[in-house]
């Protein structure tokens, strides 16, 4: 990697971090420029506006968010070992990955889901194609495949368990959280495997 390109993944990492913790808008660029050693104007060198570095910094987070918890599933078989990886090392980049601030794209959900715009578009469409991904593990589920309402309503508590957990372990100090979230979903993989029994 060449330093310019070494530079702008630096620059792309902190504002991820400070983002995280502090919203997108709430990214301040002097902090951000004494945090990576490097003037206002230099961060400047490398984007054009802070439009820019706010999309790089939901495409860092979201080809991070893939690497992590998509990468190590996709060689497993199709359904539940895929969705229990999945679920398991999505808590893990919820709870130690982003340890000072939790999951960043849950933060960004809220901050832009009123906001209409290229940074909001890019952020639903990642949103959108993950959300397919699941609607097809869950379908595989079993044979016959799920139909496509009872592929959204385990897809739609399997996110709601994700939240459940960020709040229980962010906000309430709740540490058995995960262990909570993990029974929860064993619970719905069970019932949604055997519900055409």
């Amino acid at each position: 990697m060449r330093k310019g390109e070494a530079t702008r993944a630096r620059i792309v990492g902190e504002a991820a971090r400070q983002a995280a913790l502090r919203g997108l808008t709430g990214v301040s660029l002097a902090d951000l420029a004494d945090a990576i050693g490097i003037s206002k104007s230099g961060l400047f060198k490398h984007f054009e506006s802070k439009d820019d570095l706010h999309l790089a910094v939901v495409e860092s987070v979201t080809e991070r968010f893939t690497d992590m918890i998509w990468r190590p599933a996709q060689p497993l078989a199709p359904g539940r070992a895929r969705l229990e990886v999945i679920f398991d090392r999505w808590l893990y980049w919820c709870e130690d990955e982003w340890p000072d601030s939790g999951c960043p794209i849950n933060a960004f959900s809220i901050e832009l889901d009123d906001q209409p715009g290229p940074l909001r578009d890019r952020l639903r469409k990642g949103l959108e194609g993950w959300r397919k991904t699941l609607l097809r593990e869950f379908t595989l589920l079993r044979d016959p495949p799920l139909s496509e309402a009872e592929a959204q309503a385990a897809y739609f508590q399997m996110k709601s368990f994700i939240l459940g957990h960020s709040d229980s372990r962010r906000m309430m100090g709740d540490a058995d959280a995960k262990r909570s979230a993990k029974a929860a979903f064993e619970a719905l993989l069970d019932r949604t495997s055997r519900a055409a029994a």
